[in-house]
């Protein structure tokens, strides 16, 4: 298989990133394959794909239940729980680790050590809490839309914040340390493929808001900017992305992408 603009993948290697992709970015019970840098790179460009497939999930819930007339609120908070369930909390505990290690103002090493540690300090709470709160706002707020601008607006919510991952992992990129999921999927996705992925993500988004079309592209474009800014402030303090990194980009970056869209 040729990969866009990138050398040519293994045999095999398509079908063990998508299972470390699915491994990676859901609860799926996937067997996994070989896990070298081939895999890494089909995982991370395919990160959006699972984000789209968890954001139909929830829309698919959220339209039960409001059919079941269940509160907007309790409806909101049903959906992110599931959500969390369907990634085990890995990627709010990435952010947690992220902003204690960052919020610390401590050198490199001792920032690193911190994101190691299983503990989570304040800055770790108040993170966590604004990753849950914001999914459950938004998508309280959106129960009155269409389905499918219900179903199109969560799922691009949650797959722009894959998406910020794919674009942290492209070809240029290096790892914060030399073990972890950083350093297997660091530099792997070439800029095309990223920029492939941006183009199909912010097409879908057109239906994402009745009657504004260019909502939808606009909160891809700004959860993009936020990633962005999160993975160029790491790599100043920690010289490069750690799997934790990558987690506070899918938080982050599905935040920004739903407030976008909800508004």
């Amino acid at each position: 298989m040729n990969a866009v603009g990138g050398p040519p993948l293994r045999a095999g290697g398509l079908r063990d990133g998508l299972r470390l992709g699915a491994g990676t970015f859901t609860v799926a019970p996937v067997r996994a394959g070989v896990v070298d840098r081939d895999a890494a790179r089909v995982a991370m460009v395919s990160a959006p794909a699972y984000g789209l497939v968890i954001g139909a999930l929830v829309a698919a819930i959220a339209i039960g239940l409001r059919a079941s007339q269940a509160p907007g609120l309790v409806t909101a908070v049903v959906c992110v729980g599931i959500a969390t369930l369907a990634t085990r909390g890995l990627h709010l505990d990435g952010l947690a680790d992220t902003v204690d290690a960052l919020g610390s103002y401590a050198d490199r090493e001792r920032a690193l050590a911190i994101m190691r540690s299983p503990e989570v300090g304040p800055f770790g709470v108040v993170a966590i809490a604004f990753a849950v709160l914001v999914p459950v706002a938004t998508i309280a707020s959106m129960l009155d839309r269409p389905w499918w601008a219900l179903l199109t607006s969560t799922a691009i919510g949650y797959a722009s914040g894959r998406l910020g991952v794919t674009w942290a992992c492209r070809v240029g990129v290096l790892a914060a340390r030399s073990d972890g999921l950083g350093a297997l999927v660091a530099g792997t996705v070439q800029p095309a493929e990223a920029v492939l992925a941006s183009l199909a993500i912010g097409a879908l988004a057109v239906a994402a808001v009745p009657h504004r079309p260019w909502q939808g592209p606009v909160a891809v474009v700004a959860s993009l900017a936020a990633t962005a800014i999160v993975t160029v402030h790491v790599r100043r303090r920690l010289g490069g992305i750690t799997g934790d990194t990558l987690g506070a980009c899918v938080e982050i970056g599905t935040a920004v992408a739903m407030i976008g869209v909800a508004w």
